[in-house]
C-alpha cells in the first residue's frame, strides 16, 4: 500500500524524512527505495544520487543544506521587497492621476514609503526644505550606536538644518541617559538643540516644521507612513509637546531626578505599571530595558518597602503612597 507523503516545506521535515536523513548522515548512504517514503529529501536537495551508484541516495552536510536554503529564503525576501517597492511606486502614480481636478495641492495626506533607505531619503528631502523645527521621539532600539557612514549623514543634515536657523528638540527614553555617544552627537552639533528623556515614550516620530511626520508602518521599521494631514500633525505636535514638559533633561543642561523617600524615579515607574498588573517583560519592553535589569530594580523596590512576595509588593505599593508623589 502506498501511503502519501505530508506537504510540507524544507523548514520542517517530516517524521519519515528525518529519519532516513539522519540514518544517511550516521552510514554516509541509504538505498534509493529506503527513501521511497520521504521524497522530500531529494525534492530539497538533503539528499542526491551518488555518482558511482544511482541506485543509493548520498546526504548533503546539515551545514551546506541549511545555507543554501536560507540564501534561497532570503531572495524570496527580497524579491517581495522590490515588489512592496513596485506596487507603492504604480499606486502612487494611479492615486495622483485619480485626484480630482480643481484640487490645487495633489501632495497625498498620507504616503507609505517601502525599505528603510527610501524612508531616509525622504526624511532628509523633508529637512533640505525646512528651516523653522525638527521635533523626534526615538525609543529605546538597544543602544546600538548607527554605522558610522549613517552617523555623518545624519549629522551633516542635522547641521545644516540648524544653519538656516532652524532648532531641533529630541525625547528618548531614560536607559539613553547611560550611551555616551548620544552626548557626543548633541555635542558636535552648532545651533539651538535639546534632548530630554523620559521613562516612557512613544514609538519613533518626527514632526518637520509642522508640516510633515513619520511614524513606523511596520514593527521591523522597514515601512513607514509620511503623513502631511494638517489635523494629524496638529495631533503629534500636542502629543509631542506635553511629553516633553513632562521629560527630564538631559541636553544641554543635565537634571538629576530627585528621590527623597530612597525611591529612585525609575522604581516609581516600575511600581506603577506593578499595580497595573504588568508582567516583568511587559514592564521591561516600555521603560526600554532587559528583563534582568527590570527585575533588580523590583528586587530593590521590594526590599525598600519589606515586601516578601509579589502580591504583597502591590498591596505595599498603594498603602506607600509613592504613586501619589511627583516623579
Amino acid at each position: 500500500m502506498t501511503v502519501s507523503h505530508p506537504d510540507h516545506g524544507p523548514q520542517e521535515l517530516c517524521g519519515a524524512g528525518a529519519r532516513v536523513y539522519q540514518r544517511a548522515l550516521a552510514e554516509g548512504h541509504v538505498a534509493l527505495p529506503d527513501a521511497a517514503a520521504a521524497p522530500c529529501l531529494v525534492d530539497y536537495g538533503l539528499l542526491h544520487p551518488a555518482l558511482d551508484d544511482p541506485g543509493r541516495l548520498e546526504p548533503v552536510s546539515p551545514v551546506a543544506a541549511l545555507h543554501r536554503l536560507l540564501r534561497a529564503s532570503g531572495e524570496h525576501i527580497a524579491d517581495e521587497r522590490r515588489r512592496e517597492a513596485q506596487l507603492i511606486d504604480t499606486f502612487s502614480t494611479l492615486i495622483r492621476a485619480g485626484t480630482r481636478p480643481g484640487v490645487a495641492d495633489e501632495t497625498p495626506a498620507l504616503r507609505l514609503l517601502s525599505g528603510k533607505e527610501r524612508i531616509g531619503r525622504a526624511i532628509g528631502e523633508s529637512m533640505a526644505a525646512a528651516s523653522e523645527q525638527l521635533l523626534s521621539v526615538q525609543p529605546h532600539d538597544g543602544l546600538v550606536k548607527p554605522p558610522f557612514h549613517h552617523h555623518e549623514a545624519a549629522m551633516e543634515r542635522d547641521q545644516a538644518f540648524l544653519a538656516r536657523g532652524g532648532r531641533i528638540r529630541a525625547l528618548y527614553q531614560h536607559t539613553v541617559r547611560n550611551a555616551p555617544y548620544i552626548l557626543v552627537r548633541y555635542e558636535q552639533l552648532t545651533g539651538d538643540v535639546e534632548a530630554r528623556t523620559l521613562d516612557e515614550i512613544t514609538e519613533r516620530l518626527i514632526v518637520v516644521d509642522r508640516t510633515v511626520a513619520f511614524i513606523p508602518a511596520s514593527a521591523d521599521r522597514s515601512l513607514a507612513l509620511e503623513v502631511r494631514h494638517p489635523a494629524l500633525i496638529t495631533h503629534f505636535v500636542t502629543v509631542f509637546d506635553r511629553l516633553w514638559r513632562l521629560a527630564t533633561p538631559m541636553y544641554p543642561h543635565t537634571v538629576q531626578r530627585q528621590s527623597p523617600d530612597g525611591i529612585t524615579p525609575r522604581q516609581r515607574a516600575i511600581a506603577a505599571l506593578l499595580v497595573e498588573g504588568h508582567t516583568d517583560s511587559d514592564i521591561a519592553d516600555r521603560l526600554g530595558m532587559n528583563v534582568r535589569t527590570a527585575r533588580v530594580h523590583i528586587a530593590k523596590l521590594a526590599a525598600t518597602l519589606g515586601s516578601e512576595s509579589r502580591a504583597q509588593l502591590g498591596y505595599l505599593i498603594g498603602q506607600s503612597g509613592i504613586l501619589d508623589q511627583g516623579g
